[in-house]
């Protein structure tokens, strides 16, 4: 070591393995994953397990389920873990043939290897012109609002949802 000046030296030398480790993680796409986990750890951390959560809607349990296999053929692990951690979906994923049979989805082999989502939109984004000069028409969903309701606590005695509290 030099006297006086290596002070400066292993500090540029440290800062050298700093840039050299961050460029190698991020070519390796290991930064992403790493931050991503200590985001997922830290909102572990965070969660407040003395409230109890609404209970998991047949509706909501579909949809996070779409989400999540999304999440996963798109390596969101991460991600994926902290939606399953947060909205209480079972740790082990829904069978793709019982999501497809509740979403009323015929699906043919080419399609089984993309997640239900993309298949979806796919469909609405290449449909013809349907009701409503080439508009789906969304129909009042009592289910949905009843989760929404249940989700915000409003909902009264004998599970009715207040129309005017949504």
């Amino acid at each position: 070591r030099l006297q006086g000046s290596g002070q400066l030296v292993t500090m540029a030398t440290i800062t050298e393995l700093k840039c050299a480790l961050k460029e190698t993680l991020e070519s390796r796409g290991v930064l992403g994953q790493l931050k991503a986990r200590i985001r997922a750890e830290v909102f572990s951390a965070l969660d407040d397990q003395s409230q109890a959560r609404p209970p998991l809607s047949h509706e909501n349990l579909l949809i996070n389920e779409l989400i999540r296999e999304y999440l996963e053929f798109n390596k969101y692990r991460y991600t994926a873990s902290v939606l399953t951690a947060e909205s209480g979906q079972p740790e082990v994923p829904l069978d793709r043939q019982f999501m497809s049979n509740e979403l009323n989805v015929v699906e043919d082999p080419s399609t089984r290897s993309v997640p239900l989502l993309y298949g979806l939109l796919s469909h609405f984004l290449n449909s013809g012109p349907g009701e409503k000069g080439g508009k789906l028409f969304l129909r009042g969903a009592p289910l949905a609002k009843d989760s929404i309701a249940r989700s915000m606590g409003e909902v009264g005695r004998g599970g009715e949802t207040h129309a005017a509290e949504l």
